[in-house]
């Protein structure tokens, strides 16, 4: 990858630039820009301070240019202006850098590049229409002709496990096909496997990586008027997405919760299936899957043993913990039965 965008990846994604430094070069600078662009995406979403529609329409016309529908410069000058983080900024204004980027790639690697980022957008658009609502609204007078100037955050929940599902493969299970369909098209075309499930697998992987951020992520959401945990569970187990995490509910809302770890645990394991069914020799990519996996399922673990209180401090494994996983699998990767050992249903080795 050219220095320009190496550089933009250290700046704006630690971890992943980890992963990336380790993967095979015939596949780093595809699956670097696609990271780089959906990054873009992801900040141009994310800046709240900027009305929906604006960002909507940021969207549209990045998603434009991505696609070859439009050769029309960008100009994300409001956007910029109102980035609190360096890297963010640097981003937006790098634009047209990836972009370019795009062009030079071939154009089997151009079309999975622009599938998985037209699927990414779909759902940060799909994000932003449906919890444009979600935000402060006043609270009604405690009596007739009274008057409160504060303010709640109105809640806008999904309604249903299948949107949870839809959500978490157009913003991460999609990833899971595009990397399987580059490692396949670049390392190992001629290796037998079950490619369909092998596939499969890949995009639970990515679903399960998304359901751990969401989880861990959930009074933040919260706070940000959004749940991502859908009603048509929520109401039977007794719950509202306005008092969801009250220890009041406590006990009503860890086995509920308890249920969606399970859910991002059984992806996590498909993923390391996924890793496993892996050509041996490409130790590399065996390296670049499993450290997300074995750092989600330590997350989810953490998860498991918080309370309520513990989990509003958004949990999160350690830089000694993360290290640790990094020297495990290092050690582990010349041998395949240590290696398979790392992982086993409901046991992970650290």
């Amino acid at each position: 990858m050219v220095d320009p965008l190496n550089n933009l990846l250290r700046a704006t994604s630690r971890s992943f630039y980890l992963t990336l430094r380790v993967l095979p070069a015939a596949i780093r600078s595809q699956i670097g820009l696609a990271y780089l662009l959906a990054r873009t995406t992801d900040t141009i979403a994310d800046t709240e301070i900027v009305p929906p529609a604006q960002r909507l329409e940021a969207l549209q016309k990045l998603r434009e240019r991505i696609l070859g529908q439009s050769t029309q410069p960008l100009n994300f000058g409001k956007l910029i202006k109102e980035q609190g983080n360096d890297a963010e900024k640097l981003l937006l204004e790098k634009v047209e850098d990836g972009l370019a980027a795009l062009q030079r790639c071939s154009a089997a690697d151009q079309k999975l590049i622009r599938e998985v980022l037209k699927t990414i957008i779909s759902g940060q658009e799909m994000d932003l229409q449906r919890f444009e609502a979600g935000r402060v609204v006043p609270i009604q007078p405690s009596a007739p002709g009274g008057t409160d100037t504060r303010f709640m955050q109105k809640i806008i929940a999904l309604e249903t496990d299948a949107q949870l599902d839809d959500y978490t493969y157009r913003v991460a299970g999609c990833v899971g096909e595009f990397w399987s369909r580059m490692c396949r098209e670049h390392l190992f075309s001629h290796y037998g496997m079950e490619e369909r499930q092998w596939i499969s697998d890949g995009i639970r992987f990515g679903k399960g990586l998304q359901l751990v951020n969401i989880l861990r992520d959930l009074p933040a959401d919260l706070r940000n008027g959004r749940c991502y945990l859908p009603t048509e569970t929520l109401e039977p187990a007794g719950l509202q997405p306005t008092t969801l995490m009250s220890t009041i509910n406590e006990e009503k809302f860890l086995p509920y919760f308890h249920k969606y770890l399970d859910d991002a645990e059984a992806h996590l394991e498909a993923g390391w299936r996924y890793t496993n069914a892996l050509p041996f020799s490409e130790y590399r990519v065996r390296l670049a899957c499993a450290w997300p996996i074995l750092i989600g399922i330590k997350t989810i673990h953490q998860l498991r043993a918080a309370n309520v209180q513990q989990l509003q401090q958004r949990v999160k494994v350690s830089r000694g913990g993360v290290k640790w996983i990094i020297l495990k699998t290092l050690m582990a990767s010349p041998f395949p039965f240590v290696w398979r050992k790392l992982l086993t249903p409901q046991r992970v080795v650290f």
